[in-house]
């Protein structure tokens, strides 16, 4: 019989850590019942020690199905570096080692087995797996066996057969993100018995939302990285190219970047994964293919360079930020025209429920996006959670509200235009539409319709079209217009609506969005500690991680780190006071972190800390980008030592754009080798063509030359010419 009470214990000694986290003993006590479970936590909440502390009180293996192998190995040698006999099997490993694990799963010498769900129901390996003595299965991610989960992976299905298999054995399922919906999925597609269902606050305290609309986005997220220190970030992208395009932009301004997407080589993909988890870069540029396999605790900051399809994937993709419980901030640069791009690929969807689905969901990440609302009202009440705090003092509504101003006219204006086209006799129209017969415009829609003749057509010139459309969506967030849902959305007045209207009440809305939004303030819940001491820690704990072949957080956090620079331990009593701290990390690095520490307080003093608040930092000066984002490709293709049409030809685009990309590289500042560029001989043919020659067009240049000369290479002269003057 296992006893609550023997948790604690383990957790001190195996995990380092004196207490649990919310819901954290509950759930295990239930799973040590034994007892099916469902746990819904927000990521960094300890999702994973509510299956691997009771693994450690209970006898026999735990199972655990996850999606990633890279999650799996992250996941083990984290358990491995606390003294825990975990191991995973895949298909990375070769054919002895993979031999050698067996037995010692079959031995009992492995408490944790680590499978994805492919290779669990492969050939006969369920077979195998009966043979193990399995006394309980974690299945995480547990939303990818939802079709409505934002992550459906359709080989989770067959999960079932593996509870057919094992039927005595209790299910703990564990998700950070499922709507009521998704929950109910989970629980009948894993035939959870009479389980016990957690499901904790979605409001994840230590994160700062921050919205912004997108102008000129590649300077704002240089500008924003660059105010980070050497921080660790995600900055997530829609495309491949995009991704792609970032990272190349960032390492031109000077920071570490590397580029993540499904187009990847399986091993750049690995190479770069690799290289941001063991902080030799400290970003990575990543489609949503990045995220659920990484494990990394200290990642301070995720950008949305575009907008998500969903909420659920935002919400998740921001949660990759702070697991650590340090504060981290989450920009999202929103365009209006994002949603018209997503639009287009939902279109394509041929499933008409599951495309309308999908319409839905992006609609409300735009209303999000677009809300002048808390950002944690929004966000968690989308998962069916309320926010009784009022200003939550951490998203940019909150920290910056809005100045109100008097909308009435406007408001009146907008629903009197939907009565004058429905007196009108036409059928129904679009936010657009109306926007573009307020601002009178000659589009041929309006025309065609005689919605020219309208007397309110024009009435609304002192706006855009785009304004009157934005306004429009407040007034759909407000309940006094309705917009229906299908491939061709049209506008009503709601009763509310009409009221407002007919009773002319005053109207008061927030402006909208600005450009310039004040950043979020001092991030509450920071560690402050000795920062240079804190500094040389990690440095310390980057050489110690390097000769272990591991991440650096496996062998100790940002938030023990912060503890040491507080706490200055030289003695094992002190440093097990240390969160984080277990026996085993005790034996294998506390001798070189207490040597640290002791050198350090010989050579510095000892600093008193206030309780817990943000420490500031010097803000680097970072260089802006020499040129645009695709262009920077180019560039840095250009410097690896490829030519004009090796580069074309990779990236599939003509010379003469590969031309022109360089000609603004030049005209910025980059040396370029004219050599690379043309010939000696066509150096002095273009020379003796522009001699005297100050015109822009260089038509008559070219014709000249008889077309012996490209347009490319007469602009690139010219560029490197005007910038020899410059100097």
């Amino acid at each position: 019989m296992i006893v609550a009470e023997e948790l604690s214990p383990l957790l001190k000694k195996d995990f380092g850590y004196d207490a649990f986290r919310p819901l954290q003993r509950e759930i295990m006590e239930e799973a040590l019942a034994p007892r099916d479970v469902l746990a819904i936590l927000p990521t960094g909440a300890g999702k994973s020690l509510c299956y691997q502390l009771p693994a450690l009180a209970r006898g026999g293996v735990t199972l655990v199905i996850s999606p990633l192998i890279a999650l799996m190995k992250d996941q083990v040698d984290q358990l491995t570096a606390s003294g825990v006999s975990a191991t995973f099997l895949n298909s990375t490993l070769e054919p002895q080692e993979n031999r050698r694990r067996l037995d010692a799963i079959l031995a009992g010498e492995v408490k944790l087995v680590y499978l994805a769900p492919e290779r669990l129901m492969s050939g006969d390996f369920l077979s195998v797996v009966r043979t193990w003595n399995v006394t309980a299965l974690a299945v995480d991610e547990a939303h990818c066996i939802s079709e409505w989960g934002h992550d459906f992976r359709p080989e989770y299905r067959r999960l079932r057969e593996l509870r057919t298999a094992l039927p005595e054995v209790p299910v703990i399922a564990l998700t950070a993100t499922a709507t009521p919906r998704v929950r109910e999925d989970i629980l009948g597609q894993l035939a959870l018995r009479d389980p016990a269902v957690f499901v904790a606050s979605f409001n994840r305290p230590n994160l700062n939302y921050l919205v912004e609309p997108k102008q000129d986005a590649v300077s704002r997220i240089v500008e924003f990285i660059g105010g980070r220190g050497q921080d660790s970030g995600i900055v997530y992208a829609q495309s491949r190219k995009r991704s792609e395009e970032l990272a190349a932009c960032l390492r031109n301004a000077g920071i570490t970047a590397v580029c993540y997407h499904a187009g990847l080589e399986a091993a750049d993909r690995a190479r770069n994964q690799e290289a941001f988890l063991r902080d030799e870069v400290r970003v990575v540029c990543a489609t949503v293919a990045f995220g659920m396999g990484i494990n990394k605790p200290d990642v301070r900051f995720v950008i949305h360079a575009d907008l998500p399809k969903n909420l659920e994937g935002y919400y998740q993709e921001t949660g990759r930020a702070g697991r650590d419980g340090l504060p981290a901030d989450c920009l999202l640069l929103f365009s209006r025209g994002d949603v018209t791009k997503v639009l287009r690929f939902i279109d394509e969807i041929p499933d008409g429920e599951a495309r309308d689905h999908a319409r839905l969901q992006l609609e409300r990440m735009a209303d999000f996006a677009e809300s002048d609302a808390c950002r944690r009202v929004d966000l968690i009440g989308y998962f069916g959670e309320s926010w009784p705090e009022g200003n939550c003092g951490a998203c940019d509504n909150c920290l910056a509200p809005r100045e109100s101003w008097d909308a009435t006219v406007e408001t009146q204006k907008f629903l009197s235009c939907i009565l004058r086209v429905k007196q009108n006799g036409g059928s129904a129209v679009g936010i657009r539409h109306l926007s573009d017969i307020l601002a009178g415009s000659r589009a041929e829609k309006v025309l065609a319709r005689n919605h020219d003749k309208l007397s309110t057509y024009g009435i609304g010139k002192e706006h855009s079209a785009a304004t009157w459309a934005e306004l429009a969506r407040q007034f759909a967030r407000k309940g006094w217009i309705a917009v229906d849902g299908g491939t061709y959305p049209t506008v009503t007045i709601t009763h509310e609506g009409a009221a407002l209207l007919r009773e002319r009440r005053t109207v008061s809305l927030s402006r909208l969005m600005a450009v310039e939004k004040p950043a979020a303030g001092q991030r509450a819940g920071d560690i402050e500690c000795d920062a240079e001491l804190f500094e040389q820690l990690r440095s310390h704990r980057k050489e110690v991680a390097q000769a272990a072949g591991v991440p650096p957080y496996v062998v100790f956090s940002d938030v023990a780190l912060r503890h040491m620079a507080r706490a200055y331990p030289t003695d094992d009593a002190a440093f097990l006071k240390i969160p984080g701290v277990g026996d085993r990390k005790l034996a294998d690095f506390g001798p070189g972190f207490l040597r640290e520490i002791s050198a350090w307080l010989e050579a510095h003093p000892r600093h008193e800390f206030a309780p817990l608040t943000t420490a500031s930092a010097a803000t680097p000066k970072l260089a802006k980008p020499i040129v645009n984002a695709t262009a920077q490709v180019t560039v840095e293709l250009w410097r690896s030592g490829k030519y004009i049409d090796e580069i074309a030809a990779e990236r599939g685009l003509a010379a003469s754009t590969i031309e022109n990309h360089l000609a603004q590289a030049i005209a910025n500042g980059e040396p370029v080798d004219p050599q690379r560029l043309y010939s000696t001989g066509e150096e002095a043919e273009i020379r003796a063509a522009l001699d005297g020659y100050t015109e822009d067009s260089l038509k008559p240049v070219h014709e000249h030359l008889s077309g012996r000369i490209s347009y490319g290479k007469l602009r690139l002269f010219r560029a490197i010419e005007s910038r020899l003057e410059t100097k």
